[in-house]
Parts: C-alpha cells; sequence; structure tokens
C-alpha cells in the first residue's frame, strides 16, 4: 500500500496502461512538460513524450476527432479536456461519431477511446469552466459515463477504461485531484464498470451520491448520526452502466432514498435514479424520494454566490430530515 492523491493515482493507472500497451496514448493541451491544467499526467513527459504522450493545439474538436480515428485504427487513446464545459466545442465528434460508430459498422470496428475531464465548481472558475454534464453522456447511446470520488475508485475504473472497447467519458471533479488521499495497493486491480460502492452502511436512509458530493454527505451522514438518524450512502461509481441492485437492495432496507449530485436538480442523473426506484421498488419506499442538486443558474464567478448555488452538507441534511 501507498497513500496517493486522486491525481497521482489517476497518473500511476496511466502510466501502468503506457507500459502494459504500447498503442495506449494520451494527448491533450499541455499534457507533456506541464501535466495538464490539473498536473495529472505530470512527470510522464520524460519516459513517454513525443511516443505516447502529445501536446496538442488548442483545440477540442480535433483532439476529439484525433481520439476517433486513432481507436479505429488500432489504437487505445486517451483524449484529455481542459475542462468538461469545452467538450461542448467537440459534440459532434463525441455525440454523432464516437458514440455511434460501433452500432453502425454492425460491431466490426472497435471504438476504445477514453475522454478524461475535469468537471464542478468550488474553485471560482465562473460559468464557463464549472459545469457537470454528466447526463447529457448519460442520455446518449453508445457512451458508458465513469464518475470516481476517491483514489482507489479513480485508479481502478480508469485502467478498466481504457481496456474497453467501447468509448468511455471519464469525468474527474477538479476539487478531488489534491484534496483526496487514500491508499492504493501496489499490485494491480481493475473495478468493473457497473459495479457501485457502499461507502458508509446505514439503515434510515439511503443515500446515493456522486463525485465531490460523496464526501460531502459523509460529512453530512457524521452530522445526522448525532440526531439519530444512520444514513446508508452509495456511490455509483459509474452511471452508465448504472448498479441498480445495489441503489434498490439500500432502498428496501431503508425505505427512504436521498440522490446528491452537484449538476442541477432538473434533468439531472438524481430523476432517472429516483425514477428507477419508484418504478421497480414502490412498496419499499415509506415517503417521496427527494433529490438535492444545484440551482438552475449559471454558475457565479464571485465565490459566496458560488456556494449559494452549489449544493453543501446542510442542503444534504435538510433533504434527509424532510424524510
Amino acid at each position: 500500500m501507498a497513500e496517493k492523491t486522486f491525481a497521482e493515482a489517476l497518473r500511476e493507472a496511466i502510466k501502468e496502461e503506457f507500459l502494459r500497451d504500447e498503442n495506449v496514448v494520451l494527448f491533450g493541451e499541455d499534457v507533456g512538460i506541464h501535466g495538464g491544467a490539473f498536473g495529472v499526467t505530470r512527470g510522464l513527459w520524460d519516459e513517454f513524450g513525443g511516443k505516447q504522450l502529445f501536446d496538442t493545439p488548442l483545440s477540442e474538436v480535433a483532439i476529439a476527432g484525433t481520439a476517433v480515428g486513432a481507436a479505429m485504427t488500432g489504437l487505445r487513446p486517451i483524449a484529455e479536456m481542459m475542462y468538461l464545459d469545452f467538450i461542448t466545442i467537440a459534440m459532434d465528434q463525441v455525440v454523432n461519431q464516437a458514440a455511434k460508430i460501433r452500432y453502425m459498422f454492425g460491431g466490426k470496428a472497435k471504438l476504445p477511446l477514453v475522454i478524461r475531464t475535469p468537471c464542478g465548481g468550488g474553485r471560482g472558475n465562473a460559468a464557463q469552466h464549472s459545469q457537470s454534464l454528466e447526463a447529457w453522456f448519460v442520455h446518449v447511446p453508445g457512451l458508458k459515463v465513469v464518475m470516481p470520488s476517491t483514489p482507489y475508485d479513480a485508479k481502478g475504473l480508469l485502467k478498466t477504461a481504457i481496456r474497453d472497447d467501447n468509448p468511455v467519458i471519464f469525468i474527474e471533479h477538479k476539487l478531488l485531484y489534491g484534496t483526496i488521499r487514500q491508499d492504493i495497493p501496489s499490485e494491480e486491480y481493475l473495478i468493473p464498470f457497473g459495479k457501485g460502492d457502499i461507502k458508509r452502511e446505514g439503515k434510515d436512509v439511503t443515500l446515493v451520491a456522486t463525485s465531490l458530493m460523496v464526501h460531502k454527505a459523509l460529512k453530512a451522514a457524521d452530522e445526522l448520526l448525532k440526531h439519530g438518524i444512520n444514513v446508508e450512502i452509495i456511490d455509483p461509481r459509474t452511471l452508465f452502466p448504472l448498479d441498480k441492485d445495489i441503489i434498490i437492495n439500500s432502498v428496501k432496507k431503508t425505505g427512504r432514498l436521498v440522490v446528491v449530485h452537484e449538476a442541477p436538480v432538473r434533468a439531472g442523473i438524481g430523476a432517472e435514479i429516483v425514477a428507477m426506484v419508484t418504478g421497480e421498488a414502490f412498496e419499499y419506499l415509506d415517503s417521496p424520494p427527494r433529490r438535492v442538486g444545484g440551482l438552475h443558474c449559471p454558475i457565479p464567478y464571485e465565490l459566496e454566490l458560488e456556494k449559494e448555488v452549489i449544493p453543501d452538507e446542510e442542503d444534504i441534511i435538510n433533504a434527509v430530515k424532510s424524510l
């Protein structure tokens, strides 16, 4: 075991996959000597620069289009988008090409492509650098969507994503990179897609949380326990495929459901989870499910206003108490 940050765990996964398979390549804006905007690939240039690690022009269209072509012709590209917000510029390549190619070629063309990208607010980066758009990609057939919350999960899921023959949108919250540390096994491990994780066991309320919200949920659960409310926290880890069983089995035990994500509540992944639970486990619910998410508002630049838009521990506590 060695303690790693979220960014270090991702870097270790990338290096291990570079060494395992020379067809694994990574490219994006400033990912070489500078190690990317958030330092995930820092230190890899000396060993892999110009061979498996490449800087690109400032063009998300070029990055995504190159990645699709590289994946179709035998490489296993990892494309880094500097911010999830910027993937909007490359939506044709991602949604109309990457997501559709295997289907349109009857499965004969593989598309082993990973798009890594940071999401979320909390840094005062304003409306065009702070969004959580994961629900967009869950809606698109042909894409897998991964959203880890811990260094252990990030490493195991990224290695699985690189080895998958389908396009994967791999979303990393920017506040996790250097703030969360965890022991990582020295031996290789993979985490399968579609397998959620119980981050905290409880009996009174099921709280499904994603990415950074997992850590806010854990803090809220500590406070709720002081009031005699024992919360079970489920981290789906992958939003598609989604581990329905782990959520439904928890709701059958607790009878109550709260879903929390940073994205706006309207049409977020929480709506899909609530619909799934009410459709398949309605008779186990003792109260209407609740969703906690961001306000339906662009992310403000001013930090105090930003805090008002993004859900926090108090919002989670109030939602749980309301049940």
